[in-house]
């Protein structure tokens, strides 16, 4: 049980990062299914609920040191691609599209910045995290051995 937890630890902080590392990283690293699932899930979830409650004070205190303010009256060619996707999926797919396109922070920083209400942010994150953590690990599960690399694959 402990060498599980231990090997679960990696994909926990990967998929925190690309949702993606998460079902790859326990797939390389031999874990049960179930645990590769819930790894991601948690990892996932950690960075939105950091964000999520979080979020504004990292903006302000954080990335106004690093980020030089333009023009206000004109729009980056990314903020327009947020508001594109904000305007045309609203909330529920920002969640949708954030394991698959978007990074845990990303997403999470997109929905913060529309002004959602947090709970709601939290709910659909997970339900995009659940729905895509079992799609990822089951398809990497059961066809990693003729799809990934050959470094990739388990010991």
């Amino acid at each position: 049980m402990w060498e599980e937890i231990l090997k679960a630890i990696p994909v926990y902080f990967a998929s925190m990062l690309k949702f993606i590392l998460g079902p790859v990283g326990g797939y390389t690293a031999g874990l049960n299914l179930l645990t590769t699932i819930l790894s991601t899930v948690f990892g996932m979830m950690t960075i939105v609920f950091v964000f999520t409650y979080s979020g504004n004070w990292f903006r302000e205190k954080v990335l106004s040191r690093f980020v030089k303010k333009k023009n206000k009256g004109k729009f980056s060619d990314s903020s327009k691609r947020f508001v594109t996707i904000w305007k045309k999926y609203g909330l529920p797919g920002v969640a949708l599209l954030t394991p698959l396109f978007l990074t845990p922070i990303g997403g999470t920083l997109l929905a913060i910045s529309s002004g959602s209400p947090k709970d709601k942010i939290i709910f659909y994150m997970f339900l995009s995290a659940a729905f895509w953590a079992v799609i990822f690990s089951m398809a990497i599960y059961f066809f990693g051995n003729e799809v990934l690399p050959e470094f990739i694959r388990p010991t």
